[in-house]
């Protein structure tokens, strides 16, 4: 599949089976964030995998994983991060950023449904996964098979802004 194909039919789960993902689907996904480009190669991003149930029941007391087997918690290291020198703006959230959505494509690629989750509580994931001060979590990535079909690739065309109103060539 080519990878506007794979984008058009890669939707949010929110129902998964009970069923593990795989060991090797994990380490695909995981290749597939640590490939990922950041801000002058400076990789101020960390993931906790998580998936066995102790973890996930951590993850359920700040936020909704839609009983999905595997979530991953992607963290950012705001020291780390590359600065814009103009206007002190760190890319951490960028770059992190970037990492879910190879990850998201590669969970697809691989068959699996996944959501991007940003409505959590994180000073509970801090907590819970005794994150150190210098690590903000940034999303997380809840992944595994989905009780639902396919969503209609076709889609996007009644459900996004048309192109001409997205896309300004030279000027706003």
């Amino acid at each position: 599949m080519d990878f506007l194909e794979l984008a058009k039919s890669r939707c949010s789960v929110r129902n998964y089976r009970s069923e593990k993902v795989e060991g090797e689907k994990v380490e695909k996904i995981l290749l597939a964030a640590q490939v990922a480009p950041t801000a002058a190669n400076l990789q101020p991003v960390r993931l906790i995998v998580v998936q066995e149930k102790e973890g996930l029941n951590k993850i359920k007391k700040a936020a909704n994983i839609y009983g999905a087997p595997l979530a991953v918690i992607v963290c950012g290291e705001h020291t780390k991060a590359w600065t814009r020198p103009f206007d002190g703006k760190k890319t951490v959230d960028i770059d992190a950023s970037i990492l879910t959505d190879h990850m998201m494509m590669e969970a697809a690629q691989l068959g699996l449904g996944s959501v991007w989750i940003c409505y959590f509580k994180p000073d509970i994931i801090k907590q819970e996964f005794q994150l150190p001060d210098t690590l903000e979590p940034i999303n997380i990535l809840a992944i595994g098979y989905s009780t639902e079909g396919p969503a209609d690739p076709e889609r996007h065309m009644t459900q996004r802004i048309a192109l001409k109103e997205l896309v300004h060539y030279e000027k706003f």
